[in-house]
């Protein structure tokens, strides 16, 4: 056979494997599910913003918690604020009415968000409580639709974030509902029944699916029932397989008992995942300004939030090991977000406009850490690492011990178009002499060296 020949031969091989790796098919089993790659926008995003928003941000006391700690776990503290807050009768379903959403513009909301720099938002469809942000068809009059801004809220951040083509449109989703009837007859049977699976869970997931299409899906409240019992690998194969996101959409590792850490797409393990090396799977960790609550809580004290260097600590030290970030806010039941966590949000943007390229699209470096005149985090790209440093050395002399240097290397501060003037050390490293840095509140600067290893 001539060259020629060999050649059209070879890519006929190739149209046919690439034709069989597009039509391959998911089987409702881990094995199956976990060997699909995870789409490459959410490890190029790192960065993401969480919104819990709910029934629960009406009495904005304590946490997203409310109803479970005040009639399900009949916390002291919770007894006493409804004592002396309302009538001894009075229900939590006669809190949604107060969810009015008045001031609530999606427009804003997106806004912030892409001011902040995050890549992708996980907004809350659902939590615990079982109140639908959308007109969920499953849960009649007790949904955003129907009750309280009797709006969209669903359909209309998700029109508005999706204007702003560098953000992707994400939903939370709580699988199981704390007073459910029909979750409570399922748990009481030891899980051997499935009418909140076939009646509830399933066709919402479908719904929110098919009719707003996020690209990512973001599970909780599945730790009391193992994913046999909430159907999770038949639906996530019809997720990968045939919904209208089967391209793009992500999930997470929360879809039953056992999971965490183990199945799923990305992994979150627990709420603060903190490992202490690279984890071998891809990770996110989420984390609230609020240290407290991941829902808005009027009582709020500023010693309880997390300041803009904390947040960009975390959100450096997180892409350093390979993770994403998810930063929680919770807006208010008026619909406005809290002005000191549009603050925060803004700090995290300022900071991401000069220093982005350390963050976005990169990878963890051979080495994440280390401690030269001041501690660094390393992250890098094809063509260049970042050394993020958070302690001002106030010191124009500036040691870095790991990095090999050439001839070629440049070395530079994000911010300064000069490149610095350096020096190699004995066997590796890199001594350089800083400008004066600029001030910051995020106190964080970054150094990119290209031409090392």
């Amino acid at each position: 056979m001539g060259s020629e020949g060999l050649r059209w031969l070879l890519l006929c091989l190739c149209a046919v494997l690439c034709a069989s790796g597009r039509n391959a098919r998911y089987t409702p089993d881990w094995t199956s599910l976990d060997a699909r790659p995870l789409p490459a926008w959410y490890d190029e995003a790192k960065f993401g913003i969480f919104m819990h928003w709910g029934v629960f941000s009406v009495p904005s006391f304590g946490s997203e918690w409310f109803w479970w700690n005040w009639q399900g776990d009949r916390d002291p503290n919770y007894l006493w604020f409804m004592h002396k807050n309302y009538p001894a009768v009075f229900s939590y379903a006669e809190f949604a009415p107060g969810l009015k959403a008045e001031f609530f513009d999606a427009d804003e909301w997106a806004e912030i968000i892409e001011a902040s720099g995050a890549k992708y938002v996980v907004f809350t469809s659902k939590h615990h409580e079982g109140f639908t942000n959308w007109g969920s068809p499953t849960s009649w009059n007790w949904n955003s639709v129907d009750n309280g801004p009797h709006r969209d809220i669903v359909g209309e951040l998700a029109t508005a974030v999706r204007k702003r083509k560098s953000v992707h449109f994400g939903l939370y989703h709580s699988l199981y509902e704390w007073f459910h009837p029909l979750y409570l007859s399922d748990k009481e049977s030891n899980f051997t029944k499935q009418d909140f699976i076939r009646n509830k869970v399933m066709p919402e997931l479908y719904d929110l699916v098919t009719s707003y299409k996020p690209e990512l899906i973001w599970s909780d409240g599945d730790w009391e029932a193992p994913d046999t019992y909430w159907n999770s690998t038949e639906f996530l194969a019809w997720l990968y397989n045939d919904s209208p996101v089967k391209d793009v959409i992500v999930v997470n590792d929360r879809w039953g008992k056992g999971c965490y850490c183990k199945h799923g797409g990305y992994f979150n393990c627990a709420d603060k995942y903190t490992p202490s090396e690279p984890p071998k799977h891809k990770w996110e960790k989420c984390n609230s300004v609020d240290t407290i609550s991941w829902g808005y809580r009027r009582n709020m004290k500023l010693s309880e939030l997390m300041d803009l260097p904390t947040i960009i600590k975390d959100l450096v030290y997180t892409v350093a090991l390979g993770g994403n970030y998810l930063l929680n806010i919770g807006p208010a039941s008026d619909g406005q977000i809290p002005v000191v966590f549009q603050d925060r949000l803004m700090g995290i943007g300022e900071w991401l406009k000069v220093n982005g390229e350390a963050i976005y699209s990169t990878k963890p470096w051979r080495v994440q850490s280390e401690s030269g005149t001041v501690p660094v985090w390393y992250t890098s790209t094809s063509t260049a690492v970042y050394a993020t440093f958070l302690t001002n050395p106030k010191q124009f002399s500036f040691q870095l011990f790991v990095p090999k240097t050439s001839e070629s290397t440049v070395v530079t501060l994000l911010g300064n178009p000069d490149p610095l003037k350096w020096a190699p050390l004995h066997s590796s490293g890199l001594v350089m002499l800083l400008p004066d840095l600029p001030s910051t509140p995020a106190k964080a600067w970054v150094i990119k060296l290209e031409g090392v290893a």
